[in-house]
């Protein structure tokens, strides 16, 4: 180690500092990476390599992330100012009582709407700008000091603008996408994202911390010095320019009815983020008549939790049962003790494959946890408990729908009798009649089973080679079901490119992929010639995907199958999806409610013209659309300087 420390090197060093930090701001919390990991690597690791060097250490250095000390237990913090727990609401007549109540007294207030999230609260202290302690919840007045393990937190900031003494209040996330990535190389599976970031922050090894990717969602400042807020919307603002992660939702309503509609709104789609919630928090916006109303012995006066029915329950498994899909991969689907999961019976879940199930620890007759996410079949996420009556699952080797020796391919399990497999035959024509694909309408498990077995449909072609007289044979069908039928496969004989793609049933090609190569590519045969280097050159297409789109290509039943479909007149419509309209390389985000056009009608004139839209904004946005009411994209716009635009100005650029 130099004991002298030059003016030049010292620089260098706090130059990089600055530089990690804020590549860490734009990859963790902004979600828009400006560098490559080669770039980032080569930043961190001079940085690592000079304060070896040195000793010169900042105190908001990124290299300090991931301590090496082992803590002997956590000590114990008194919080400056107590963090309450909330009142609960868990039916309309119960939050419309709060909101009436608080309206009677103060009629012009308006209520702040967030995501209430299932995780672990946390309080983090700054002082000068830096993070001086991270302390858990605790029961409100004192907490554990966990700074080393919330230090390896990546969207929690080192340092901050803000250079006077704060307390900033929220939320440390697992982000479902993490687990799922976490349980797949991991021998112990972790049985929800709650306990994993618990058990992640109180864990004296912040290593172990650090494995699990966690992220820490900020929504209060219950202390600050030499600054006060007017209303929530200025306090979540600061959070923002502050480099604080606040989550992609907040909404203002003044009206009950709207306030019942956000909500009803988060629950509808609380299935589809990747974040664990369990309700949402209403807050009253305008912070002086938070203070004129206080609080009482247990919660603030001023906000409730909204609790929605459990999206996790418990229940037994009772039986396994294995499928064959259209690619040829078996998989276990658990039959379950039937058991109500948001609003639906769930009798059915699945086990993902072999690996999962001895991951897992499921057995037949143990208990085991259940979730409800993404729209799919519900997920068993592990075993809860197991009884003297619970017996091994047994592992198939032989496909159940055709009997043929099964092959392992990694972690999964195939059949590969493909061209005569009745289970992959069918699936195949079940997944090319589906909505995304050719929407053939009235074609669906059961009359695919009728039509394979009494009519002898084996390939996708066939189903054009239908007739009435044909499906007036089957059980249960009149003239006006066939008619409907003959009239739905007539009309799918034109079809965009890409739901054509789609329809294909391509492995690892989604209808997201489909769209991008309709839009790569101008007609069939263009992307039928594709070289793997040139598929994998796409954004989001990696090595596999390329692969499996010129193996597909490559088969000459596959071929012959689509040189049938065009024979029987089926006409792709390429216009629709190339790369030459007004949108061409454009990508779009959408925010806010727009005034006349629906987002999927937005979506639609955006890839019609060429464009794409993307769920998230970041520096490869080419355009924000914005509407009413917008969330956090919007504010991650003007963060990175994204062109934002009305509604009119959109219809313009189309019009022109």
């Amino acid at each position: 180690m130099s004991s002298v420390l030059d003016e030049k090197t010292k620089k260098e060093i706090e130059d990089l500092v600055a530089l990690v930090n804020k590549y860490n701001y734009y990859y963790h919390v902004l979600d828009a990476p400006i560098v490559s990991d080669k770039d980032y690597d080569i930043a961190y690791y001079t940085l690592l390599d000079l304060e070896k060097k040195t000793g010169y250490v900042l105190p908001d250095s990124p290299t300090q992330r991931v301590g090496d000390m082992v803590a002997q237990g956590f000590t114990k913090v008194t919080h400056e100012a107590r963090l309450f727990s909330l009142d609960k609401a868990q039916s309309t007549e119960e939050l419309s009582a709060w909101i009436n109540k608080i309206k009677e007294q103060y009629p012009q207030s308006t209520f702040a709407i967030e995501y209430k999230f299932d995780g672990l609260r946390l309080a983090l202290t700054y002082d000068g700008g830096l993070l001086v302690r991270a302390a858990t919840r605790g029961n409100g007045s004192i907490g554990e000091d966990v700074t080393a393990q919330v230090k390896t937190i990546r969207s929690v900031p080192l340092s901050i603008p803000y250079k006077e003494h704060i307390v900033v209040e929220g939320e440390g996330i697992m982000l479902l996408s993490e687990l799922e990535k976490y349980n797949s190389r991991s021998e112990g599976p972790l049985k929800n994202a709650r306990n994993a970031v618990a058990g992640a922050i109180r864990n004296l090894d912040p290593k172990v911390t650090a494995s699990r990717n966690l992220d820490f969602f900020a929504y209060g400042i219950p202390v600050i010095v030499g600054k006060s807020f007017t209303t929530q919307v200025e306090l979540r603002n600061f959070l923002i320019e502050n480099k604080f992660l606040v989550g992609n939702f907040f909404e203002v309503r003044d009206k009950l009815e709207d306030i019942i509609k956000v909500i009803k709104s988060i629950d509808d789609s609380r299935d589809k983020i990747d974040i664990l919630i369990d309700g949402a928090v209403i807050k009253i916006n305008e912070i002086p008549t938070r203070e004129e109303l206080g609080f009482t012995i247990r919660f603030p006066k001023w906000a409730l939790a909204y609790k929605f029915e459990a999206l996790e329950v418990t229940t037994i498994v009772k039986d396994v049962l294995w499928q064959v899909g259209r690619t040829g991969k078996v998989t276990p689907l658990a039959v379950l003790e039937p058991v109500e999961l948001a609003g639906a019976t769930i009798s059915r879940a699945t086990l993902n494959n072999w690996d999962d199930i001895i991951r897992k620890q499921v057995k037949i007759n143990s208990l085991v946890f259940l979730r409800r996410s993404n729209e799919v079949i519900p997920e068993i996420l592990g075993l809860a408990q197991d009884f003297p009556e619970s017996r091994a699952i047994k592992k198939i080797d032989r496909c159940p729908a055709c009997g043929t020796k099964l092959i392992e391919v990694g972690a999964y399990i195939y059949c590969p009798n493909k061209n005569n497999c009745p289970g992959q035959l069918k699936e195949r024509i079940i997944h090319f009649c589906s909505r995304d694909a050719m929407n053939i309408e009235g074609i669906r498990d059961k009359i695919v089973d009728q039509l394979y077995s009494e009519l002898g449909v084996r390939t996708v072609d066939m189903l054009y080679d239908l007739t009435l007289e044909d499906l007036m044979k089957l059980d249960s069908f009149k003239d006006k079901k066939s008619g409907n039928i003959l009239s739905s496969i007539e009309r799918s004989k034109k079809i965009d490119f890409a739901n054509f793609i789609f329809a294909l049933g391509i492995n690892n090609v989604g209808i997201k992929t489909a769209k991008d190569l309709a839009r790569k590519y101008p007609d069939l045969q263009s992307l039928r010639d594709a070289s793997e280097s040139d598929l994998a050159s796409i954004r989001d297409i990696g090595a596999v995907v390329a692969s499996s789109i010129v193996e597909y290509f490559k088969d000459s039943q596959n071929i012959e199958i689509i040189d049938k479909l065009l024979a029987h007149g089926i006409e792709i419509r390429y216009n629709a999806n190339n790369s030459g309209g007004i949108f061409a390389n454009k990508t779009f985000v959408l925010t806010g409610t727009l005034p006349t056009l629906t987002r999927q009608e937005a979506t639609k004139l955006i890839e019609s013209n060429g464009g794409q839209v993307s769920s998230s904004v970041s520096k490869n946005t080419s355009f924000v659309l914005l509407g009413d009411e917008p969330g956090s994209k919007y504010q991650k716009a003007l963060s990175l300087g994204v062109a934002i635009i009305n509604e009119d100005e959109f219809l313009s650029m189309i019009k022109h």
